[in-house]
């Protein structure tokens, strides 16, 4: 589990004056990874570490000369068209090279000139998806949003029995998951009209999203080797923002028995950056559950869990129609919510998830699952929000939603904030609904 240590400092700045403005999402202390190139070029994607509205270009930071002889493989590895090989290094590259940014983009820094050579700013960049993912999981971390879904269905008997025990979670399709500016068909497929008794064939009517946290998986294990709950964290590269879109209406008549398909596999959207989870050790909590609830199986628990498992990251959904855009008006905020209500912890899903033997890879990526708080100014989707569709919400300009529109984007952001610690943020994760392709 990462602990803090000199990159942490509060009082660390940067000779980056952006790195040092209040509210920024990329201090110091944070050096999140990503994959860019300057927008409209054709130049290679590299990987590349934010810094206030600066990146820094790994693959020239790794010639130039400004970091440690030692550290400049790693720079190489981490500037590749694709994140997996310096993911594959494990948390100990992963952590040097975390260092020696920080040092040499410290104020003072010797070889500040050599490495401002590096930089592209933010405004001039484009970005891909930052790692080859393998393989996505989808989980189902959030026990309120579990229980509101449950009573649209269910009322008598809302939250299953299996999930206070075990981590829930289906396999998704990463063929189908894009960077921040996704812009996507509304999907179509069967579905079953109320009072009807055959589907019919159609756009999808009930578009959703769902706010989520990616998790990217670092360092693989071999295949038959569970990985402990205490050791699943060094197999953790990070942590990024997701919006796993959902189709409600197709999801209702094709998810019994096997689960959702057609009306989860159409698109996902994902930030650009990757905040490690060496960054986020000055957000750690205690992970608890209510009283009253199971304990944990041994193998999904143990004592650096219960003390650090949870991390608290505030989240917020903003939606922004056609017409507020044309506006110029922003985005309005849906609702917001933490991290910290999750379910299960990141090292819980990891583990869980190689207990029976299943090999992961670097790159694979991790949905936490539609992450609502305990009211409903806190869901993490319409569905709640309006209770299935039945209280439309009402937007600024007069304009309401029970679900999505053709035109409208959903702009999901997250940050950890604290007093005596520095602003830890994730950039924006933005996707925009397109209409339906002509039958």
């Amino acid at each position: 589990m990462s602990l803090l240590n000199e990159t942490h400092a509060p009082e660390l700045t940067s000779w980056i004056d952006s790195a040092n403005l209040p509210g920024t999402d990329f201090p110091i202390q944070n050096l999140p990874f990503a994959v860019f190139r300057r927008a409209g070029s054709d130049e290679a994607y590299r990987g590349g570490v934010a810094i206030g509205d600066q990146i820094v270009d790994l693959s020239l930071a790794a010639q130039c000369g400004a970091l440690a002889p030692e550290c400049r493989p790693l720079a190489a590895a981490a500037g590749e068209s694709s994140l997996n090989r310096f993911m594959a290094m494990g948390q100990g590259a992963w952590s040097s090279l975390r260092l020696a940014l920080s040092r040499a983009l410290r104020g003072g820094a010797a070889d500040a000139d050599r490495l401002a050579g590096c930089l592209v700013a933010q405004a001039d960049a484009e970005y891909a998806v930052p790692a080859r993912i393998g393989d996505y999981t989808d989980f189902y971390t959030s026990v309120y949003h579990a229980t509101n879904i449950g009573k649209l269905f269910r009322p008598d008997n809302p939250l299953m029995p299996n999930y206070k025990w075990v981590p829930i979670g289906y396999h998704g399709r990463s063929s189908s998951i894009a960077v921040s500016g996704q812009a996507f068909e509304r999907p179509r497929g069967q579905t079953l009209p109320a009072g009807a008794t055959e589907p019919v064939f159609g756009p999808c009517k009930r578009l959703d999203y769902e706010l989520e946290l990616g998790i990217f998986v670092g360092a693989g294990n071999p295949g038959g080797r569970p990985v402990s709950i205490d050791d699943a964290e060094s197999h953790v590269f990070g942590m990024c923002l997701l919006n796993d879109w959902s189709a409600r209406d197709i999801q209702a008549w094709e998810y019994q028995p096997l689960g959702p398909f057609l009306s989860k596999n159409f698109a996902t959207t994902i930030s650009p950056w990757i905040v490690t989870l060496e960054a986020l050790a000055p957000y750690r909590r205690p992970f608890e559950r209510p009283a009253g609830d199971p304990a944990p199986l041994p193998y999904l628990a143990s004592d650096a869990n219960r003390a650090h498992g949870a991390i608290d990251i505030e989240l917020e959904v903003l939606l922004e129609s056609a017409s507020m855009r044309r506006a110029g008006a922003g985005g309005a905020r849906l609702s917001a919510t933490s991290y910290r209500h999750a379910y299960w912890t990141v090292a819980q899903l990891l583990a869980h998830h190689t207990v029976n033997g299943c090999n992961l890879q670097p790159g694979d990526l991790f949905g936490s699952g539609t992450l609502s708080g305990p009211t409903l100014d806190q869901a993490g989707a319409l569905i709640e929000l309006t209770a299935g569709g039945k209280n439309p919400v009402g937007l600024p300009d007069g304009e309401s939603r029970a679900f999505l529109e053709d035109g409208d984007a959903i702009i999901l952001r997250g940050w950890c904030e604290k007093p005596g610690s520095a602003r830890i943020g994730f950039g924006e994760c933005r996707g925009t609904v397109l209409p339906a392709l002509a039958e």
